[in-house]
Order: C-alpha cells, then structure tokens, then sequence
C-alpha cells in the first residue's frame, strides 16, 4: 500500500515483497512540467523512427519496450527521483505494463530489467547533463548556447550520465546532436563508461549482444528531409519502418503481376 506521496508505507508483520510494497508507476507522477529539455518535433519523430526501425532477432516483440520521453523512476531509497530518457529500449519485459495496460512511466523496482540502451538527442540547456564529465564546453552546440542558463536538473541530484552509469548500469548510452550530426557511443566498462570510437561509415556503432547497428542517415521521414539516426544491419543496410515494409511488398507484389502479364492497377 502506498501514501498519497507516491512512498512506500510501512512494512507490514510479517514483511511483504518489495515489489507489493513500493510504488508502482500508478502511484508516481508521470510528467513534472518545470523540468527543462521540452520537447521540440526533432524530440517527437526522432523517437519514432528508432523505434519503427528496431527488430531483434533474439526477442520477440512482446519482449522488448521501447520508450520515449517517459519518466524513469530508478532509487528505491528516492521514489521520486526519475531521469526522463528521449529514447530507452529495454529487453526481457512485456511490450504492455504487466500484458495489459500502456505505459505512464517506467518504474524499475516494478519492472524488473533496467534498460539495455539509453539515447540522449542533445539540446543547448540539456548537454551539459547529458554529458557529464564527458562535456567539453568547446563543443557546445550553438554559438547560442553559451547564454544559454544551466536548466538542468538540481545540482544536488544526479545527473543523467550518473544515473545511467552508476544506479541503472545501462551497457549502452548514446548521444546525438541533430546541430552537428555528431554521434558519440559510451560503453559501460566494469563500472565505468568509457567513449567507443565510431565507424566512419554505418554501422557507426555496432552492438554485438543486440546484433544491430545505428549510423545517422540523410534521409527524409514523415515528409522532413534530416539527418537522423537510424537502425542497421552489419553491411550498413537500413532497416524499415513498418510503413516502408508495406510499400516493399506492395512494389513487390506488382512486380510479380506484371510479370505474368497482368496489369497491377486495373482500371
């Protein structure tokens, strides 16, 4: 049982499990409107398209969730504490919360699995917490961006660098400036993330355990020309979106009718 606060209440005699007794994502609020980094359209389609382009061979779809601008509660000991990623795939959990319900937020202590990886799209208010000990402030985005005022989260908090490296243990973490078409991969060592050398070509990062790449590819989806970041295959192959695999077949299947000499568009 839980108090109106989104805490845990007090054991009961005899103790149950943890799982029954701290909060569940119902239970926790799912947006804190102060928080800086709202969300731009980069920050809405970007998401979508990873997202559309992700197939895992090892898994099937209702075991993965992939998820966007969602709060992610971490600390048991801090309930309220939450880092919100731009895009988290996590591995060996239903596609719905508990096979039934949509996501408001995703609750690690009820969960279960922490996420597998972790994306950040760089924003001028946000790098520095996205980066961590690995900003440089020589690399910021914008000429702008020096004015720009430190909206990040408190610093009495962790950042999300931290929390992915020390509370969550995410293997992989990502950053993407859609300024710069810039990708760096950070790769959890031991204890620690160390920054991976990238591919000059795509794949530019590959990860072995999920046998998927991502490069950023110049391209056009939902009708905007960008560069974005993309899903891969070993050779450098894009992956589809669910609506380009319907287009494939489509193509595919009036190829085959005109073959036989039929017309695939009667009139």
């Amino acid at each position: 049982m839980h108090d109106t606060t989104g805490l845990a209440m007090p054991q009961a005699d005899p103790p149950r499990p943890p799982r029954a007794t701290l909060p569940t994502m119902y239970d926790l609020p799912s947006e804190f409107p102060e928080e800086p980094g709202l969300p731009d359209e980069f920050h809405d389609l970007q998401p979508q398209l990873l997202s559309r382009t992700l197939t895992l061979s090892a898994y099937q779809r209702d075991r993965w969730f992939t998820g966007s601008d969602l709060n992610l509660y971490y600390d048991v000991h801090h309930p309220l504490w939450h880092k919100r990623p731009d895009w988290f795939l996590a591995l060996d959990v239903l596609r719905l919360y508990e096979g039934r319900d949509l996501r408001r937020s995703y609750v690690v202590w009820q969960e279960g699995p922490a996420p597998t990886v972790a994306i950040e799209f760089l924003s001028p208010c946000t790098e520095r917490e996205d980066l961590g000990r690995f900003y440089n402030p020589q690399d910021q985005i914008t000429a702008a961006s020096a004015a720009e005022p430190d909206l990040s989260a408190d610093a009495t908090l962790p950042g999300k660098l931290e929390v992915y490296e020390r509370y969550l243990r995410v293997p992989h973490y990502l950053v993407y400036s859609r300024y710069s078409q810039k990708l760096r991969y950070f790769k959890l060592v031991g204890t620690r993330y160390e920054e991976q050398s990238l591919s000059p070509e795509p794949p530019l990062v590959w990860l072995d355990d999920l046998e998927i790449g991502l490069g950023v590819w110049a391209g056009e989806f939902e009708g905007i020309p960008a560069h974005w970041l993309r899903w891969c295959d070993a050779a450098g192959q894009w992956r589809l979106t669910d609506t380009e695999r319907a287009e494939q077949r489509t193509e595919q299947l009036a190829a085959q009718r005109r073959a036989l000499g039929i017309d695939p568009e009667p009139a």
